[in-house]
This record gives C-alpha cells, structure tokens and sequence, in this order.
C-alpha cells in the first residue's frame, strides 16, 4: 500500500480516484465486498422446510433488535413446544443497562414467529416469561414458553408478506418528500395496541424531535463508555461482517478501502479528535435532520410485558412501513437509562407528551434509498446446545 494518510483522509469526502488506488484498481473489489454468506438467513427464510417451529424461526431470526445483537436462543421442547431464552453476553449494559431495549427486541422476535405461524396454519399461545419476570436485568429464565397448535383456518396477516423486504433506513430522506398523516395513521393502526402510537409531522414539533434527537445521539458518542460499546461492536469489512454477522456493520468497498489504509478502524471511530470520528459526526447529523415525520410507542407502565408488546407493535409498524415504501430507523437514544441522558430522557417524555407513561420507541421516518438486509447469524446457531 503507497497512499499516506493525507491522500487516504480524501476518502471521507468522497474521492474516487483515491478509492481505486487504495483497491489496486479494484473493479472485482467492488464487486466481492458484499458479505453474501452473512446474508445467507434471508435466504434460508425462504427456502425454509420441514419442522414448522424450524419454519418459523428462520423467519424470525430477521425480526430487529438493538445493534442487530441477536441475543436469542432456542430450545424446542417436545413435539409442539419453544423456549425462548437471552444469551446474556449479547446485552448492551452501558447504553440498556436494564435490558429494555433487549427485551423490546424479544418482542420483534415474537411478532414475526406468530406471524410465520399463522402462514404455516399454526396457532401460537406465547407465554412471557414463565417462570416470572427478571429484574433489573434479563437472567437465565426463560424470555418466553410458546405451544403450537395445527389451525388451518387461522387467518393470515398480509403483513407478513413484507418480512423478507424490510430493513431499518439508515440514510438520509429526501427532505423535499413530506410523509402524509394518512400514512402514518396506517402504521398506528397496524399495532396491536393502536392508542400507544403518536406521530407528527408538523413543522414546528419537527424541528424540536430532530434537535432533541440530535442531542441525544451527541451524549451517547461522546460518553466515553457508551460510545465503546458500539465501537466495540463494529464490524468493519467483509470479513469481520462474515466472522460475526452481528453488532453494527460497516461494509462496501469504500469504507473497507479507508480500513486498509488505517483511516477507518476501531481506534479513529473511538477518538472524538479523528477525522472518521467527526465525519461520522457530520453523517448522523445529516440522517437526523433528514427526519420528515417522526413515530413513538408510549406504555402505561414499564413491565417486561409492556416492553415485549412494544417490540411487537414496533415489528408491526416497521413492516406496514415498508408495504407504504416509508423508511423507518430508531432514534431512541433519548429514552435511554444512563445517568448522562437523563435530562434529556425527561425532555423527551415531556416533548412527546407521554402524561406520565413510558415512551418506549422513538422513530424517524421519510422516503429514502432502498438499503441492504443486515447480517444474521445462521438459525442453526441461536439453538441452546443440549
């Protein structure tokens, strides 16, 4: 490798001619940076046959969660029975110290295995938590015990048919595109729980949500420990995408050139005075503001309960989401539990008039650029060994 950092930091404002210097020419580079085997489960969803539990699960190890962790584990118990359980390693203890975000992912996973039930003529009765509700924090009990029953006349929810199209929009909307009240009044009534959904397009409440957020995605990068954690998390290239298909993935041939040159690695996305860290910087603050609409799930109370039923309204949205072709993407940082987000965690609750709730999710939306799936681990390798 020849370039010096000088030329490799034009990177970061776009230079092709130092992209294809610093891949050796590299049109098969650009061709191979996809991590295809990463996304191998989208297509096993697909192709899934045989064991219906196993049917269903393919489907559901795509449903989202918190840095795409994929904390579950499954054990199948007799011939009509799952158990759900959190591979407790996989938990965000710094920016979820009380595993409520987790658990809201355990609720995705639920929705979309219900709803792969009822496709296969399955009746599903889930039972959370049954050996009692952990607290502060998940433990070795069982996140939720599921019975399986043939009911051919179950009726199917045309919202399984976006399971294998939807992702979570990372990028930029197009802010000259406004998002219409009818839409989002869709995606309220999609949820199970429809009365626990707000949203707002108003110009003025838009520019509050997207400066709040802002914010709050400014104290969790410039936290020491919280940023860490995700730094900690990032799989930057093909390779590492492949080796764990989880945590958060940077990959195409751009940023994987500016890793090979050393512009773009663990220890520059650490540094708050690194040019990738600025740059990075510099990006969130487009997405953000690129907000056209902005959606939240508020709960009565804070039970395990009340977390898993958000997960499976926030699956719900996100898949009526993608049938309206809206972009979704979280931007949840402001509900966090950590000591430093506090005041904006209580800014939050009074901006989105939460009357003494829980605001659970927090959600940007708008018309963007189709995006890839995410990286999942194989099926195969979220059943608990016996």
């Amino acid at each position: 490798m020849t370039m010096n950092r000088r030329k490799a930091l034009r990177f970061l404002g776009g230079s092709c001619a130092a992209l294809a210097a610093a891949t050796a020419g590299g049109t098969a580079f650009v061709l191979t940076r996809e991590p295809s085997r990463a996304l191998l489960p989208w297509e096993a969803a697909a192709a899934a046959k045989g064991e219906p539990r196993l049917r269903a699960l393919a489907y559901a190890v795509l449903a989202p969660n918190p840095h795409n962790r994929q904390p579950w584990l499954f054990d199948l118990e007799g011939p009509d029975g799952l158990a759900v359980y959190c591979e407790l390693d996989r938990r965000l203890p710094e920016t979820d110290p009380e595993d409520r975000q987790i658990t809201i992912g355990f609720g995705c996973l639920l929705e979309l295995l219900d709803l792969a039930a009822a496709e296969l003529g399955y009746r599903l009765a889930i039972e959370p938590f049954p050996e009692g509700a952990p607290g502060p924090r998940l433990d070795q009990r069982p996140v939720a015990r599921v019975r399986w029953r043939q009911d051919p006349a179950r009726p199917k929810d045309p919202l399984f048919r976006q399971a294998l199209a939807r992702r979570t929009n990372k990028e930029p909307f197009d802010r000259k595109r406004a998002v219409p009240s009818e839409g989002l009044a869709r995606l309220r009534r999609a949820a199970r729980a429809p009365a626990r959904v707000g949203f707002n397009v108003e110009a003025e409440k838009l520019r509050v949500l997207r400066d709040l957020t802002w914010r709050a995605h400014q104290v969790e990068v410039r936290t020491p420990r919280t940023l860490m954690e995700s730094v900690r998390l990032m799989r930057i290239g093909k390779a590492e995408i492949e080796a764990s298909p989880d945590g958060i993935d940077i990959g195409g041939a751009f940023p994987e050139a500016l890793g090979l040159v050393g512009v773009l690695t663990r220890e520059t996305l650490g540094d708050p005075d690194s040019e990738a860290f600025r740059q990075g910087l510099a990006r969130y603050d487009a997405i953000i503001n690129s907000a056209m609409a902005h959606l939240w799930i508020t709960t009565s109370g804070n039970s395990r309960r009340d977390q898993l039923e958000t997960g499976r309204d926030w699956l719900r949205i996100n898949l009526a989401a993608t049938a309206q072709g809206l972009g979704i993407h979280p931007l949840s940082q402001a509900l966090q539990e950590y000591p430093e987000m506090a005041l904006l965690f209580a800014e939050a609750h009074r901006a989105l008039d939460a009357d003494g709730g829980r605001v659970q999710m927090l959600a940007r939306l708008g018309y963007g650029p189709e995006v890839p799936a995410s990286p999942r681990w194989p099926l195969e390798t979220r059943m608990r060994p016996r």
